[in-house]
């Protein structure tokens, strides 16, 4: 969480790029104040003594909407340790034929200016959608105005094809590529759709509002014209997982609780061991930065909807209520696998969710999580295109294949299939005055 944006206080606004207007006008937090303003005179007017009441809960919803700024720039990019937010829009993107390493550093400059504006509540520029010339198409599409910044936060990624494809080296980067930076390896279950896999490139937009983060990739995908084009995008709802202690934790479509053990934003040393890459980590140019995998995983539904009770909760090792281990306790209670059920089988079972993932067998490697919900309509056989659109960061991509590989033998397989998949390279935090990945181009 950060202060108000400096904008707002009369500092100086986000830097603008070289050879951009200098930002100006109301933010969009400045334009739905004024908006809960007018709400208020209107109470004044009919209601006599509740207008206090309702200028009180103008000040509390904005109060509520300056909370919810996240600062584009810092040491690490926004959007891994920051609180999971309600909406998601990720977008995979592959660079354009004939274009060189220029294109290439531009779009991530005009990427970042217009990133550091749209999470701060601003349009992408300073003439946005309505203040340039009326002959011209303009330069914000204009749906999220009167919107506040809702939590948005901004986070790009390096695919390995953008280092090296069947084109050979065409932006000078091969010799840059992670070790580990390569398409992942089959696992059992995977029915991987091409055209929903993979990227050059990859941008994840959270907000608390769906319509931000649905704007933010939309403008990113407008300024890319000519140097990028989207390759697949999902859309994500009820987050699946937690970053605070303040979150309670959310459930995924099985209706289990998700997320349980996930690594907190306030673990600094969980997220130096399992997450951020280590100054002394190579390529030097990734400190500071995670490894980012997507998976899209369909839920077989309603074959799940017709198992038992006792039987999903034996398939994943937790009640579905209170999301306790079944060896006893309470939902944080630290899983007991030695402890032994009525019958004198393990508690929880050899096979569950719970025990094959569970750090203590696989060698203490933990991932931070941050998926979410997804229903996509529903298939040609009526059912429900449905499943978890699985995220993690992790200090190196080798964390993600051994729990992965772990898994085989999970009981759960029996209702999910893996139809799409992702690895990119997360640098570090932008600074001002600078760009996402400019240490990869040093």
């Amino acid at each position: 969480m950060t202060e108000p944006s400096t904008q707002e206080r009369g500092g100086t606004a986000v830097p603008p790029q070289p050879g951009s207007p200098a930002p100006t006008g109301l933010s969009r937090r400045g334009v739905l104040g004024l908006a809960l303003g007018a709400g208020a005179a209107g109470l004044a007017l009919g209601a006599g003594g509740g207008a206090s009441a309702g200028v009180a809960v103008g000040r509390a919803r904005e109060r509520d909407a300056a909370a919810s700024v996240y600062d584009f720039y810092g040491a690490h990019q926004a959007g891994i340790t920051t609180p999971v937010q309600d909406h998601l829009h990720f977008a995979a993107f592959d660079m354009m034929a004939r274009t060189d390493r220029d294109d290439l550093v531009s779009l991530l400059q005009d990427w970042t200016y217009a990133a550091a504006r749209m999470t701060q509540g601003l349009d992408v520029s300073a003439t946005g959608a309505v203040g340039g010339s009326p002959e011209a198409p303009p330069d914000d599409t204009g749906e999220a105005l009167g919107l506040p910044a809702s939590g948005l936060t901004i986070t790009i990624g390096f695919g390995p094809t953008l280092f090296e494809n069947a084109d050979g080296d065409r932006y000078g980067l091969a010799g840059q590529r992670p070790a580990q930076l390569e398409k992942l390896p089959a696992f059992l279950g995977d029915d991987l759709d091409p055209a929903r896999s993979g990227g050059d490139l990859c941008v994840q937009a959270c907000a608390d509002d769906p319509q931000v983060a649905v704007h933010a990739i939309r403008n990113l995908s407008r300024i890319a014209f000519g140097r990028a084009r989207l390759r697949w995008s999902q859309l994500g709802f009820g987050r699946t997982s937690r970053t605070t202690a303040g979150q309670a934790t959310p459930r995924n479509l099985f209706g289990f609780k998700d997320g349980t053990a996930n690594i907190l934003a306030t673990d600094d040393d969980a997220l130096a061991e399992n997450v951020w890459v280590a100054a002394s980590d190579e390529p030097a140019w990734m400190a500071g930065g995670s490894y980012l995998v997507a998976r899209k995983i369909a839920m077989l539904i309603e074959t799940w909807d017709r198992v038992r009770l006792s039987e999903q909760e034996t398939i994943v090792g937790r009640a579905k209520g209170s999301g306790a281990p079944l060896s006893g306790g309470e939902e944080f209670t630290e899983p007991d696998f030695a402890a032994r059920g009525a019958a004198g089988a393990p508690a929880i079972a050899e096979n569950s969710h719970v025990r094959l993932a569970h750090p203590d067998r696989n060698d203490g490697v933990r991932i931070l999580r941050r998926g979410y919900n997804f229903v996509d309509g529903n298939n040609e056989l009526g059912r429900l295109d449905a499943g978890l659109f699985f995220l993690s960061y992790q200090r190196t991509p080798e964390r993600f294949v051994r729990l992965q590989r772990a898994l085989s033998t999970d009981a759960m397989n029996e209702y999910i299939r893996h139809v799409g998949s992702g690895l990119w390279a997360v640098p570090a935090g932008a600074q001002p005055g600078s760009f996402v990945g400019a240490a990869l181009f040093a």
